[in-house]
Order: C-alpha cells, then sequence, then structure tokens
C-alpha cells in the first residue's frame, strides 16, 4: 500500500508554520506489516488444493490481461463454490494491512489479502445471509466509492460560535467551499489539524456538522490508520495512530478516496508476481504429498 505520508504538505488556516519556528517532528509509528507467502496446511486433500490452486491461477491470468486503471476489474465470484475449497483460499491468501466495512439495510464487508490489491469482499442481506463472495483486484473495490457517496449532502449549514470555539467554523467553510467546487480528478485539499490551536469544542463541532458516513477503512501498514467517509460527498476523515494508539496526525481531506487507502499500480503488479510464487509453493507441495 501507499506509505505513510509524513511529511504532510497541508492547506487552510494554521497550516504554516511561523518563520523561525522550531520544527517539532512526530514520532514514527515503530511497527510495519511485511509480506510473506501464506502459510501452506499440508493436510490438505490434493483435490481441494488443485481446485483451490486454479483459482488463484485464474485470477491471476485475469490481472495480467486487466493492466491497474483498467475500466474492467478482475472479480471471481465464489459464491455457491465448495465451502471447503473456498475456505482454503481464505487461509492461504491470508489478511492484509486493509479492512473496509460499510453499513446500511445490507452489511458489506471487505478485506485485503495478503497480496495488495486483491480484495475479498462479503455482502450480507439484513438477516445476516451472505449473498456475495467474491474476490477482487483493483487498487480498491468500486462499491465503497459508491457507498460513500450515498445519502450525502452538500447542504451543510455552519454552526453559531459559542463559547470555547476557536477555528472549527474557518476549517468548515474551507472544507465545505472545496466539496461543493470538488470533480473528479482533482488533487486532494488537506487540512491538517495537528497544525491548527484546536479546542475540545473544535473537535467536538467538527463532526457534529460534517456528520457520519456508512464507509469505514481501517489501514495498519504504519500503526493504525482509520478513514471514514462523513455526510458530505468526498470528504473523509483520516486519522493516523502509532503503535501506543496516540493520534499523531489528524486530517481532513476533500478527494474521491484517501490515497492511504488505495493499493497502486506497483502494488498490483507486484502481487501477480507473487501470486505466481504462491502458486508454485502450493503445488510443490502438492507434488510432495502426493
Amino acid at each position: 500500500m501507499n506509505e505513510f505520508p509524513i511529511p504532510v504538505v497541508a492547506v487552510g488556516p494554521g497550516s504554516q508554520p511561523v518563520e523561525d519556528e522550531a520544527l517539532d517532528y512526530m514520532p514514527m509509528p515503530s511497527s510495519m506489516m511485511t509480506f510473506a507467502l501464506p502459510v501452506i496446511n499440508h493436510d490438505v486433500e490434493p483435490a481441494l488444493m488443485a481446485e483451490a490452486c486454479g483459482v488463484v491461477e485464474h485470477l491471476r491470468e485475469l490481472m495480467r490481461a486487466m493492466p491497474h486503471g483498467s475500466s474492467l476489474i478482475p472479480t471471481l465470484e465464489l459464491l455457491g463454490m465448495d465451502e471447503k475449497v473456498v475456505r482454503l483460499i481464505n487461509q492461504t491468501m491470508g489478511e492484509g494491512e486493509v479492512s473496509i466495512s460499510v453499513r446500511d439495510s445490507s452489511r458489506i464487508r471487505i478485506q485485503e489479502t495478503v497480496f495488495a490489491g486483491v480484495w475479498r469482499l462479503h455482502e450480507f442481506a439484513s438477516d445476516g445471509r451472505l449473498t456475495r463472495d467474491a474476490i477482487m483486484a483493483c487498487s480498491i473495490p468500486p462499491v465503497v466509492t459508491q457507498w460513500a457517496q450515498k445519502e450525502v449532502s452538500l447542504d451543510c449549514p455552519l454552526p453559531e460560535k459559542t463559547p470555547g470555539i476557536m477555528n472549527a467554523l474557518s476549517v468548515l467553510t474551507e472544507v465545505v467551499g472545496k466539496a461543493r467546487t470538488y470533480k473528479a480528478g482533482d488533487a486532494a485539499h488537506v487540512v491538517n489539524l495537528t497544525l491548527l490551536p484546536m479546542s475540545p469544542e473544535d473537535m467536538e463541532c467538527l463532526p457534529q456538522t460534517l456528520g457520519g458516513g456508512s464507509v469505514t477503512i481501517l489501514s495498519r501498514g504504519y500503526g493504525n490508520c482509520r478513514i471514514t467517509s462523513t455526510g458530505l460527498p468526498n470528504v473523509w476523515w483520516v486519522q493516523y495512530f502509532n503503535s501506543m494508539d496516540t493520534l499523531i496526525l489528524n486530517t481532513i481531506e476533500v478527494c474521491e478516496m484517501p490515497e492511504v487507502a488505495l493499493a497502486s499500480r506497483e502494488d498490483y503488479e507486484d502481487s501477480i508476481e507473487r501470486l505466481g510464487e504462491w502458486l508454485q509453493a502450493m503445488l510443490a507441495s502438492e507434488r510432495l504429498d502426493a
């Protein structure tokens, strides 16, 4: 995934350092996730292993035929497949850095595998039934950006200034203005709240005014990064926590999707190669067990 974005080039009131002011560097998180091939279960029946390998090989072929950024997204639907095969695929592809949940009448949960840009998508009906089970290869599943745009509104009246409010109203004016002029493809507009003097009343006012959205994204590449949509279209909270769960960077971003949540072209191409290594390891295990 994309690297932890420090230093941040921020915009907005208070985002530029005062001349000759000493720089106070924020601590970097100490933990980092690294890639390792999934552990092979040597007790699996050869027929199940062969079927799971066939699914992964098909996915890899689709990814090679549909490059990163293509209008077509490599997708395999697993609903109805042998449950033992699906369980083996889940076990061997593992869990990666990014988890996504979508709140609605139906529930959608998305988990990146250890192969960056390869996602497991599960959709549940209101009664808990699994209605979709898929593998998808892309920067982020399109359903995430689609749901982030549902039930949002640019009608965001600013609250009255009350005792304790310092910078919340100027931040809201800037964010709402940028949201109203945002067009697809525009560069992200970042307001770095960490660089601003923000009172407790400010930090209470901002989420109350912006409202809560339906999408929550958690990235665990370096420490934890929590990304949540708001009630305004294309407006996101992006918060970084170190390994001690201390908030070290707090931003509001106006963009279609924060870059930290996206798998890059390099991630995608690297995962094609790593899936090939995965297949070689699995097939070698199958031959040894034969």
